[in-house]
C-alpha cells in the first residue's frame, strides 16, 4: 500500500510538467498568429540551425502593397526602355553643312513599336534609329509632337515589344521610391538610377516653355532625356526631361508626369498633334550673336522671320518681331510663351520691323497640326 501514494505523487508531477510545456506551446502559437495577422506588418521566415524558421516582421516598406525591390523593378521596367539616337544636318557660319549626332532614351507604350520620348531628343532629326533592350535596332519615324510639353511619338516596325505599364502620378506622394531607367551621356543604355521623389507640381521654365514637372533626387545625365521614371510598383510614373544645369548642383532632376504623358500621347497617336494648341505660321530664328548676324545678313540682333505659311498672317522673309501685345520680344522664347497664353481664332497685335520702318500686324492664331 506504501508504494500507491508515491505513484500518485510522480503522476501528478508528469501531469504538471505537461501542462506546463503545453502552455507554453500555446502562447508561442498565439504569439505567431498575432504578428502574422497584424495588419500591415507581413512576417518573414529566416533559416536558423535545425531547419526551423524564426519569425520576424519584414523589412520597411515590404508591407505595402505590391511593393517591389529595386532589382525587381528594373526586370519589369527596364524591356520598356529604349535608347535612341539621332542625325540633324546643320549648317556653319561659312554655309557649310554637316551632320550632328544626338542621343536620348524613349519608353514603349505599346507593344506594335509606339514609343515615346521627349520633343527635344528627335526635333530637326533627319533620321531616328532605336535600339531595344535585346540589341536589336531600328529606323524610327515621328507620329507626332508636341513642343510645348516636350513630348513625341516615334513608331518602329516591330512586334511583341513589352510597353510599360502607365501609373497614377496624382497619387505620387514626397518620399517615395523613384527609379531611372534610361542612356545617359548617349552611351551607357539601360543605366538604373534610385531616389526618391523630392518633390511634385513643379513649375518650371525650360526654353521659355513653363512645365509643371514631378522633381526627383535620381541621377539625371544628358541622354536620360526621354527616359523612364518608375515607381515601387515598376508603374511609369514620369517621362524624364531635364536636370538643373547649375555648376555643381547634382540630385535634382525633373520629370513630366505620367498623366499628362498619357493624355498627350493618345492625342498624338490619333492626331499627330495636340487639339488645340496654337500657331502663327512662320518659321523664326534667333540671332543672338554678331556672327548669327552676318551669317544671315542683318543689321541686328533679334528675332527674325525666315519662312511664311500663310499669307493673311502680314509677315515677311526678314521681319524682325518687336513686339506681340505690346511685349519686347527678345527671343523666340518670348515669343512663344505670349502667343500659348491665346486660343485658336484670336487675333494678336504684332510689331515688326521691315527694313527702317516699324509696321503693325494683326495675325490670326491657328492651330498647330504639328508639321512644323
Amino acid at each position: 500500500m506504501s508504494d500507491i501514494p508515491r505513484q500518485n505523487k510522480w503522476l501528478f508531477v508528469l501531469a504538471a510538467l505537461l501542462v506546463i510545456c503545453l502552455s507554453a506551446f500555446a502562447g508561442w502559437g498565439g504569439a505567431y498568429l498575432a504578428l502574422s495577422r497584424q495588419p500591415g506588418a507581413p512576417v518573414a521566415g529566416e533559416a536558423v540551425p535545425g531547419g526551423l524558421y524564426r519569425v520576424m516582421p519584414a523589412a520597411a516598406g515590404g508591407g505595402e502593397s505590391g511593393a517591389l525591390s529595386i532589382p525587381e523593378i528594373v526586370e519589369l521596367a527596364a524591356p520598356s526602355v529604349v535608347e535612341i539616337t539621332t542625325e540633324t544636318v546643320k549648317t556653319d557660319l561659312i554655309m557649310r553643312q554637316y551632320i550632328s549626332g544626338g542621343a536620348g532614351s524613349g519608353v514603349i507604350i505599346r507593344s506594335d513599336g509606339y514609343i515615346v520620348t521627349n520633343n527635344h531628343v528627335i526635333e530637326g532629326a533627319r533620321r531616328i534609329s532605336v535600339t531595344t533592350q535585346d540589341g536589336r535596332n531600328f529606323e524610327a519615324k515621328v507620329v507626332g509632337k508636341d513642343p510645348q510639353t516636350d513630348l513625341a511619338v516615334v513608331k518602329i516596325e516591330a512586334s511583341g515589344l513589352r510597353p510599360a505599364v502607365f501609373g497614377d502620378s496624382d497619387k505620387l506622394v514626397v518620399g517615395e521610391l523613384a527609379v531611372a531607367i534610361g542612356n545617359p551621356l548617349g552611351e551607357l543604355g539601360g543605366t538604373v538610377t534610385e531616389g526618391i521623389i523630392s518633390a511634385l507640381n513643379r513649375d518650371i521654365i525650360i526654353d521659355g516653355q513653363a512645365m509643371n514637372l514631378l522633381q526627383t533626387s535620381a541621377a539625371i545625365n544628358p541622354g536620360n532625356s526621354g527616359g523612364g521614371l518608375f515607381n515601387n510598383k515598376g508603374e511609369l510614373i514620369g517621362i524624364v526631361n531635364a536636370k538643373s544645369s547649375g555648376l555643381g548642383i547634382e540630385g535634382i532632376g525633373f520629370a513630366i508626369p505620367s498623366n499628362i504623358v498619357q493624355d498627350i500621347v493618345g492625342q498624338l497617336m490619333e492626331h499627330g498633334y495636340v487639339r488645340g494648341r496654337v500657331e502663327v505660321g512662320v518659321t523664326l530664328v534667333d540671332i543672338a550673336d554678331v556672327r548669327a548676324a552676318m551669317l544671315y545678313g542683318v543689321p541686328r540682333l533679334g528675332v527674325y522671320v525666315i519662312n511664311v505659311f500663310y499669307e493673311d498672317t502680314g509677315f515677311k522673309p526678314g521681319d524682325r518681331i518687336v513686339s506681340v501685345e505690346g511685349k519686347e520680344i527678345n527671343s523666340i522664347a518670348d515669343f512663344k510663351g505670349i502667343i500659348s497664353r491665346y486660343k485658336v481664332g484670336d487675333k494678336l497685335r504684332v510689331v515688326v520691323q521691315r527694313g527702317w520702318n516699324l509696321i503693325e500686324l494683326q495675325v490670326p492664331l491657328r492651330e498647330a497640326q504639328g508639321q512644323r
